[in-house]
């Protein structure tokens, strides 16, 4: 370590600067993290968990579930609040941060509350809260793990009430009757979904004609039509030129201006166009460093920026920005960092959107082996046709398997519906052994259980081979 107080600093607590630094704290060194945030967890622990903590709550409260059996009037709780969202958001929220500084504490990781920014490559400025606190640490390495947040819509001040971004769901005093959100990513669908589980009357805007263009089509139209069975209103290949808010006897509300001309007055405005990386305050220019506009650093294969010693990994480097990739990639940087031996970064993992139902993909689509013209197959499997999904009252899910048709070696699998981020994995597993769509229906699956959705979109596929 030289005359360096620590080995190594990590700017940032998320899931990849937890991984970074209990991995590097794993290897002997003297680590220390940075955390700007009053609690531990960064953005997965504030807003990541928060928000789908908050789609459990209303799917358990709405009793949205169970609506096929018991009718679609049924609820567990009638009018339904902020506070009774928060409960138990914050209940899980609270359990994850101890879990984190038991863990920081476990493995002798040195916390400290306070905003960090370079002085040069090897020295950090610590603020704290309290100014009279404020003072340098020395490092050897540092890995950036500062993470992103919501974009601001830059015709219009927020006011996190009426018109807020994706960050600030958790702060409004009550649930708007009506709601816009502007934006039609993975974050604008969750939120989308849950609020119109709830009961808002939902309009999505988004540029695109096309939602989650990196999606397996057929799903993604699947989404679509439960989004509007469920109330939403989708405005598509339309941006919006200007938003302001209007006062009314009736009471506050925001108006939409679209470029197209239409107008659309809500409540309020979630606006969730992108996300910034979280660089304006590290003064990155004294390490040597520069950010691109949207606040992202650029590195290299091991997470390894253009200065030698300092790393960035999660949000801070843009897609995908996922926290199972950010946790990876923190031990990756981690591991390079003190050369230790490590795998690489997978070419395939899985990817989630929690929208209501949830989708979960991993592999090619089909217009990815139709554009690099491969000869390939498709099973299919609906939910209803497993006891499991009839049991439990929900079955609105679809469940793909893409395949070759000479090797029958799986290529893709794209699932839409309950427990879809659960079901992947048993995919993946699968596509990382090179393994065929034979494998499902040579194997044993539980009964009753969702899983028998592979069996079922198994022997569909293979019987249009033999049509």
């Amino acid at each position: 370590m030289g005359d360096y107080e620590y080995d190594l600093v990590v700017i940032g607590s998320g899931p990849a600067g937890q991984r970074a630094s209990i991995q590097a704290a794993k290897l002997d060194k003297k680590v220390a993290v940075l955390e700007r945030l009053p609690v531990l967890g960064g953005v997965d622990v504030n807003t990541g968990t928060a928000s789908k903590t908050m789609r459990e709550a209303v799917l358990h409260l709405t009793g949205f579930r169970e609506r096929k059996i018991y009718g679609d009037s049924y609820s567990v709780k009638q009018n339904i609040t902020m506070n009774d969202l928060m409960v138990r958001t914050g209940y899980v929220m609270q359990q994850q941060v101890d879990m984190l500084r038991v863990h920081f504490l476990s493995n002798q990781v040195d916390m400290f509350h306070a905003e960090g920014s370079f002085v040069d490559p090897h020295t950090i400025s610590l603020a704290f809260p309290d100014s009279r606190m404020n003072r340098n640490i020395t490092t050897d390495k540092v890995i950036i793990a500062s993470g992103s947040h919501s974009t601001s819509p830059p015709i219009v001040q927020t006011d996190g009430i009426r018109i807020f971004v994706s960050d600030e769901v958790l702060n409004l005093p009550e649930i708007p009757r009506t709601l816009t959100v502007v934006g039609g990513g993975a974050i604008g669908l969750e939120y989308c979904s849950t609020f119109a589980a709830l009961g808002v009357r939902v309009t999505l805007v988004d540029r695109n004609p096309r939602l989650l263009r990196f999606a397996d089509d057929e799903i993604v139209d699947t989404l679509v039509y439960h989004l509007r069975q469920n109330g939403v209103t989708l405005r598509l290949d339309e941006s919006v030129e200007d938003i302001e808010y209007i006062r009314e006897r009736r009471g506050d509300g925001v108006r939409v201006h679209l470029e197209s001309g239409k107008q659309i007055i809500s409540d309020s405005v979630m606006y969730c166009v992108g996300r910034t990386g979280n660089t304006a305050s590290l003064n990155l220019e004294a390490a040597g460093l520069q950010a691109d506009s949207r606040g992202r650093i650029s590195v290299d294969d091991n997470y390894q920026t253009s200065v030698d010693g300092i790393y960035a990994v999660g949000g801070v480097i843009g897609f995908p920005d996922l926290t199972s990739t950010s946790r990876r990639q923190g031990r990756l940087a981690a591991c390079h960092a003190f050369d230790a031996d490590t795998y690489p970064f997978p070419d395939l993992f899985p990817y989630t959107v929690r929208t209501i139902p949830e989708v979960a993909m991993i592999g090619k689509t089909e217009q990815d082996l139709t554009d690099a013209g491969v000869a390939y197959e498709v099973g299919k499997a609906n939910y209803q046709e497993t006891m499991s999904s009839v049991m439990q009252g929900d079955n609105a899910g679809i469940l793909k398997l893409i395949f070759d048709t000479q090797t029958r070696k799986l290529y893709g699998v794209h699932i839409l519906g309950e427990d879809a981020s659960e079901l992947i994995h048993i995919g993946q597993a699968v596509m990382a052994f090179n393994g065929t769509i034979d494998y499902f229906t040579e194997a044993v699956t539980s009964y009753p259980s969702l899983a028998e959705c592979y069996l079922t979109a198994a022997l569909n596929g293979i019987n249009r081979l033999e049509l």
